[in-house]
Order: structure tokens, then sequence, then C-alpha cells
């Protein structure tokens, strides 16, 4: 399949070409980066010389990308607002990493975005991209909003226990930490080295974005109202998210009854690992694999679940990757790695 990555100089478009260049079903015949373009992908990340060599960075234009099977979008915010529907019916399929399509409504991008959507109309055609959740609205799909990575963590944290009916859906609790590659490659005052180091910081207090996304998908999924008081913290490590989310439970429940909620949802889905061994983020380096657990606190009744992925993989590249993956018919596990990295 001849793909696309628009936007392939930042983090996610850097991991989609690390993907790709071992994929056996997919060819990258164009990879755009405005900031870099006519600059060497291997100037910009030697750990990519192997595959790219002198090839550069593409400069993005609509018939660039024309009778392309797919492209990924891997752009900041508001940008693929502008770029989609130029792209669309050019190519067959579309994949965006970004979030200007992950709301199905309108009126919440002012709210938690800060601006009104430029196609609102659009929004309803998006599927969805979380194959673990959707994956039969994702087989074939022409548009695609793959999750966002923090909004991933708790989702699939959650989504067993609210499905099996063990903890109500009203005052959820996300309490997640991050890692600074989430924000990007371009350089900010808050992601500098004498920033992040030897400190941790919450952020986004109250009014994160990728509330809302949680909220519409935990309800899509299963059925149940919820809202959700979700926390991120920024800690100084490259990669890595996790999330421990909390509930109150619908009744007296277990451990090992939580435990199982998840391991029935996830029982054959080759990216997921439930143990009673508490997750780690560098467990999960390199991986598109999401490492869970689940604990009822007897003394408070207290619901807790507990997700760890890597942001660039499962978070965001490798979470397009799979989409993508459905989208073409390929198998859904092609090219994605289930082993971590480690040391």
């Amino acid at each position: 399949m001849k793909i696309g990555i628009v936007g392939a100089s930042g983090f996610t478009g850097a991991e989609l070409l690390r993907l790709c260049a071992s994929h056996p079903g997919l060819d990258i015949a164009v990879a755009t980066g405005d900031s870099q373009a006519g600059n060497r992908i291997a100037d910009l990340y030697p750990s990519l010389a192997a595959a790219y060599g002198d090839r550069v960075y593409d400069t993005y234009s609509p018939d660039l990308v024309d009778g392309l099977d797919l492209v990924f979008c891997g752009l900041p915010h508001g940008v693929s607002q502008s770029v989609v529907p130029e792209l669309r019916g050019r190519v067959g399929h579309i994949v965006d990493l970004g979030s200007d399509f992950r709301l199905h409504d309108p009126e919440l991008y002012p709210e938690w975005y800060g601006a009104g959507h430029e196609c609102p109309e659009l929004l309803d055609e998006f599927v969805y991209g979380l194959p673990e959740l959707f994956r039969e609205q994702l087989v074939g799909a022409e548009l695609i909003a793959a999750t966002g990575c923090n909004a991933a963590t708790a989702i699939l944290a959650l989504a067993p226990v609210l499905g099996a009916g063990l903890v109500e859906g009203e005052a959820l609790i996300v309490d997640l930490v991050t890692g600074v590659s989430g924000a990007g490659r371009p350089a900010k005052p808050h992601t500098t080295f004498c920033a992040v180091d030897e400190d941790v910081t919450p952020y986004g207090l109250l009014t994160h974005r990728h509330t809302p996304e949680i909220e519409q998908a935990l309800t899509e999924k299963t059925g149940v109202g919820t809202s959700v008081l979700f926390t991120p913290h920024l800690a100084p490590m490259n990669r890595g998210i996790i999330a421990t989310c909390y509930g109150r439970p619908t009744r007296p429940t277990t451990t090992d009854e939580a435990l199982g909620a998840l391991a029935d949802l996830y029982a054959d889905e080759p990216f997921m690992v439930v143990d009673e061994r508490p997750p780690s983020t560098k467990a999960t380096l390199g991986s598109n694999t999401v490492h869970l657990t689940a604990r009822v606190d007897p003394r408070t009744g207290l619901v807790m679940t507990m997700a760890a992925l890597d942001n660039l993989m499962k978070g965001a590249s490798g979470m397009a990757v799979q989409c993508a993956n459905l989208a073409l018919g390929l198998p859904e596990t092609s090219g994605l790695p289930i082993v971590g990295v480690y040391p």
C-alpha cells in the first residue's frame, strides 16, 4: 500500500517513519515536513538513517498525495481541519493523529479548545480510533481520528469496570503521569531540560482537552453516562504514560472481580496485558502494548484501575498504524511490536 505522512517531522511523524520502515504492507511515498522541507530525514533523526538514507522532507501540497491508499496526518491541533477537506477524495483513507476530529459535538470545541470547528459537518463521519473498543467501525473506515495518548490510557483502564457495572459513571477520577515527548518536538519553556529535570508538575487543572474525549468514548462504549475529573502530571521522562483511575462501586466487589472485568474485555487482544503485577511505563517502552491491573480497597470500597503505555506508540503512532491496518484490510498487528525495550 502506498501511503503518505503529512507532518512527518514531529515526534509522532518520526515514530510513523520508524514503524513503516519495517511494516510489510506499507510503503511511504510521501513524507512532508514544511518546517524541515528539503532537509534530510536522517539529519533531524539520525536513528532513521539506515532506513531513509539521503531522503529529504517534502513540502506539502494536496497534489503530492493524489492516489495514495492512505495518509497519516501528524499535525498540530487546528491544522488538520484545513488539510483534511482537501485530502478527502484524493486518497483512499485518512488517519488523523491530532484532536481535530475526535469529538462528535462541535459545541465542545469552543469550550475545550477555545475556537469553533472549521468543518463540523465532518465530525460525525470520523470513526474514533481505539481498536480494542471500536474495532468494527474501524474496518474499512475512510476517516479515522486516532485516540489521544492520555485519553487512551484512561479509557482503556476504566472501560472494563464501567462496562461490567462495577463502578458508577459519575465522578470518575483519573490521576495520570506523562512523559515530555507528549508535548511535541518544538521547544517550549516548560519542556526544556532545566524545566522538567527533577520536577513533577500537574497541568491543565480542570480544563484538560482530553476530558470530553474520555467521557465521550466511555459513554459510547458502555452506555453509561460519565463525568471525569482528569489531572495529568508532567514527569521528567522521555516517553510513557501511567494512569491511576478511581471509581465509586455500584455494589460490594473484590479485586478478583475487578481484575476479571479487565481480563474478560481484553481476553483476545494482542496488545493488552492484564496482570496482578502493577504496570510500569518502562515495561511498555517501544511497544504497542498496554499493561493493566486493578484493585478494590476493602477499607474505602473504591475501585482502582491502572494502565501504562508508550505515549508515542500505543498513545499515538502505534495506535494510528493499528487503525490503518484495519482500514486497509491488513493484519491488525502488522508492523507493530508487542514487546518493550529494556533496560
